[in-house]
């Protein structure tokens, strides 16, 4: 299969379960909301939060961790996640899908061990033990525990994830063992407070809450999108989405630590959605650009267009949790819950696009978008080129 004279890698097709996983994920978001779905299966509803986490974000992180290692062995996570979430939608008995998930994620926690045995960090560690998190999580699911007490270890998967990786990227500034030790440390209080929860709830939610915000206090401190936020173009777009995204998960952190043990009702539904679409998706939409070229090996270049979704996630999800769940009003919930379903699948949509309509081509030499050369005599071709969309920053 050829692209534009570009081979697309065997790999890609890993994609298909994730994307799969993502639509039905989000059609059983609306049956969660009590809204019409385009498929009416309550099966879908009853998994849509392991189907979401493990099925499609979790295929997609151990994707990228395996294109990265560079072994052929090392697709069989991303492979099985695929797999399990595929289950979770069919007629299959549950334990087939949930297997398939346990399976894949011991082989995420494997293909960090191979990372680790390479090069060993503490960026590292804090990721590998978020796969631990998507391991535990798994496994307790397959034990037969109740969604929502799984919510400590699946948010540890991904957040221990992202923070591992905004860790790796701190480390080109030299922020000091002291940031990595304290991103260590809290990963591991996550842990502790993720046991608590499930034998005592009380102590291990409000222990969880302070943890969070306490990550989220030293992420945004030394996280160099506080800078890049004033800059332009993809630096300025991913910084938004990195800092809308920590707000996000304090706001998640201030729920658990006021009220501990959430298991259902609006604050259930804020807690929840506070972490998984407003830090999660947002950080997916701030990476996007970066990560899917190294798994596609074709460009995803930024276009003004991705602030859209981007602005429609958090503007629907504020609607959602600030009015709709604080004040205990349905209605409001389930627009906010629409917002926040389109706001995904228009980031997909303009995501693909931009993917398949490529980089947009450099204005010749001298030239500034827009004017002629008699209006810019000054303009030299390097100045032109650096003013141009798309042009370097």
């Amino acid at each position: 299969m050829e692209k534009t004279g570009t081979r697309v890698p065997r790999h890609v097709v890993l994609l298909a379960p994730a994307a799969l996983a993502l639509l039905a994920g989000l059609d059983a978001a609306l049956l969660l909301l009590g809204l019409p779905a385009p498929v009416r299966v309550e099966r879908w509803a009853d998994v849509h939060g392991p189907l979401m986490v493990l099925g499609f974000v979790g295929t997609l992180v151990a994707l990228e961790r395996a294109v990265a290692v560079r072994r052929r062995t090392a697709l069989a996570a991303p492979a099985l996640l695929g797999l399990g979430g595929l289950a979770l939608l069919t007629p299959l008995p549950l334990t087939v899908g949930q297997g398939a998930l346990v399976a894949g994620a011991a082989g995420l926690v494997a293909v960090y061990g191979v990372v680790w045995r390479r090069q060993g960090s503490a960026a590292l560690a804090v990721q590998g033990l978020g796969a631990v998190h998507a391991l535990t999580a798994a496994l307790l699911w397959l034990a037969g525990s109740a969604v929502p007490h799984l919510v400590p270890c699946l948010t540890g998967f991904l957040v221990l994830t992202v923070a591992g990786e905004r860790l790796e990227l701190l480390r080109v500034a030299a922020p000091g063992e002291r940031v990595e030790d304290a991103v260590w440390a809290l990963g591991l209080g996550w842990t502790l407070a993720a046991a608590l929860a499930l034998a005592v709830p009380t102590v291990g939610w409000t222990a969880l809450g302070a943890v969070v915000l306490g990550l989220v206090a030293v992420l945004v401190r030394h996280d160099v999108a506080r800078r890049t936020v004033r800059g332009t173009g993809l630096p300025r777009f991913m910084a938004l989405a990195m800092l809308a995204g920590y707000g996000w998960l304090a706001v998640a952190g201030a729920l658990w630590l006021v009220a501990g043990p959430v298991l259902a009702g609006p604050a259930y539904d804020a807690a929840l959605h506070a972490v998984f679409l407003g830090f999660v998706t947002s950080m997916v939409m701030a990476h996007a650009p970066v990560i899917l070229p190294a798994v596609l090996r074709r460009p995803l270049p930024y276009r003004p267009v991705l602030h859209v979704p981007l602005a429609l996630l958090h503007l629907t999800l504020a609607l959602r949790v600030l009015v709709g769940d604080a004040r205990g009003l349905d209605v409001v919930v389930q627009v906010g819950g629409v917002g926040n379903v389109v706001a995904v699948l228009a980031f997909v949509v303009l995501a693909a696009g931009s993917v398949l309509r490529g980089p947009d081509a450099a204005p010749p030499p001298g030239r500034v978008p827009g004017r002629t050369p008699a209006t810019t005599p000054t303009a030299t071709p390097a100045a032109a080129v650096a003013l141009a969309p798309g042009g370097p920053r």
